[in-house]
């Protein structure tokens, strides 16, 4: 009989150690099935703005909303329950704060019969810690791409939304310390292993824009990715108080307290004239990433209750965007600067034809000795990142470029009177 009851006793010792997350729950517990619209709302932390929300919570179809968070308790529910004046079925806060709690059957369960998901703001390292790989992160994921749900976030929750993220596993990290240093201990950068969302593919966001400054550490971020990939990235950034919502056909629109407040959003992207990488981007030396001071196109919106500027993430290089005003932010030395009053981003004059049923792709990438091609390449031309010309080869399928010096260059593929302007890495 002893041996029966300590058996019990360690029993409920395990299901008691394996129930670590912590439910606040409002509303109809029963779960209600309601159609969703997707769109993502992104945050850059302070005060949630009233009418952004009310949007997200829009596309929920009035179902059920649950608020993921490692920290905190039910701050969220009554406002997202009742305050905003749109009806859901129900607000259930989960506090995830470890593997096992991410892990655990009830959050799965409850997170992918969830019609909204919001992520609270707190430390992003710790999501990527206790989320990452968990059915936290799978059931997001099929929220995304298969429900199709809307997801939102502030501070961290937004700052885990893109491809990449600042993962601040060394704690955070300044404008002046990141330019010092892009490689830096506390420059610590995720990709491709935790959210996917198609919407921000190639993407980093970044947050509180506003206080303090942080548009030098973004664009050491960016800088960082583009030096270590075959391909640019873009930046997403928001003011404290503003928000950035994204619908289903990629318009995003940036909402916040202007006139009465500064609220600014940023849609930011390498220059399209080539070469455009850094400057200097390595280890222990301070970022140069100039091109003549026009390094990074930025376009910046002011946030409205309507939500009245916009952006279109399906064509960055030549996107359609009103409401806002373009500016030119550059780095030397570690030095960050930024112009307003500068032209829009036009990629039409490097010759650049973007999805393309003829586009030339180039394999593999990187490689040691051989460039292959889908198709025959009337003229390719390769230039280094100074835009020094290196080599050049006519009529052909494959190339082999054995004595190129290894490092990242650049190679303008010519064929049925367009160019396709490519990077590849040379091992």
């Amino acid at each position: 009989m002893k041996i029966f009851l300590l058996y019990l006793f360690l029993l409920f010792c395990s299901l008691l150690k394996a129930q670590t997350y912590t439910s606040y729950f409002t509303g109809d517990t029963s779960n209600v099935i309601k159609p969703t619209q997707y769109r993502l709302c992104m945050m850059g932390g302070a005060t949630e703005d009233d009418e952004a929300m009310k949007w997200f919570l829009n596309g929920s179809g009035g179902g059920d909303i649950v608020v993921i968070r490692v920290t905190g308790s039910n701050g969220y529910n009554t406002y997202l329950y009742s305050s905003l004046g749109i009806p859901v079925n129900s607000v259930e806060t989960l506090v995830i704060p470890s593997i096992a709690a991410a892990n655990h059957p009830y959050v799965r369960r409850r997170l992918r019969e969830a019609e909204a998901v919001w992520i609270a703001g707190g430390n992003q390292f710790d999501y990527i810690s206790y989320w990452n790989n968990t059915s936290v992160d799978t059931a997001l994921n099929y929220l995304i791409n298969t429900k199709k749900t809307p997801i939102g976030g502030t501070s961290a929750g937004m700052a885990i939304q893109g491809q990449a993220y600042f993962s601040a596993a060394a704690g955070s990290v300044t404008s002046p310390v990141a330019l010092s240093n892009p490689y830096g201990s506390s420059v610590t950068i995720g990709n491709n292993d935790f959210i996917h969302n198609n919407i921000l593919k190639r993407v980093i966001t970044d947050t509180h824009y506003d206080n303090p400054d942080r548009r030098g550490r973004h664009s050491t971020f960016i800088a960082r990715l583009f030096q270590d990939s075959t391909a640019a990235f873009y930046g997403i950034a928001c003011d404290e108080y503003t928000a950035v919502c994204i619908d289903s056909t990629g318009i995003a629109k940036v909402f916040g307290g202007f006139p009465t407040y500064d609220d600014n959003a940023y849609f930011i992207q390498p220059n399209c004239i080539l070469p455009n990488g850094p400057e200097t981007c390595t280890a222990a030396q301070s970022l140069t990433w100039n091109r003549s001071g026009q390094a990074l196109k930025v376009y910046a919106i002011k946030g409205t209750s309507v939500g009245a500027g916009s952006f279109d993430l399906n064509n960055w290089q030549n996107p359609n965007a009103s409401g806002g005003s373009w500016q030119n932010w550059f780095v030397v030395n570690g030095t960050f600067s930024a112009t307003t009053g500068a032209s829009a981003i036009s990629c039409i004059t490097t010759h650049i034809k973007s999805n393309s049923v003829d586009e030339i792709n180039l394999y593999p990438n990187p490689t040691q000795s051989v460039l292959n091609f889908d198709k025959l390449v009337e003229k390719i031309i390769i230039q280094d990142v100074t835009g020094k010309t290196q080599a050049t080869f006519f009529n052909a399928e494959k190339i082999n470029i054995e004595n190129l010096v290894p490092g990242i260059y650049f190679i303008e593929l010519r064929s049925n009177n367009y160019s396709y302007i490519k990077k590849f890495v040379k091992e």
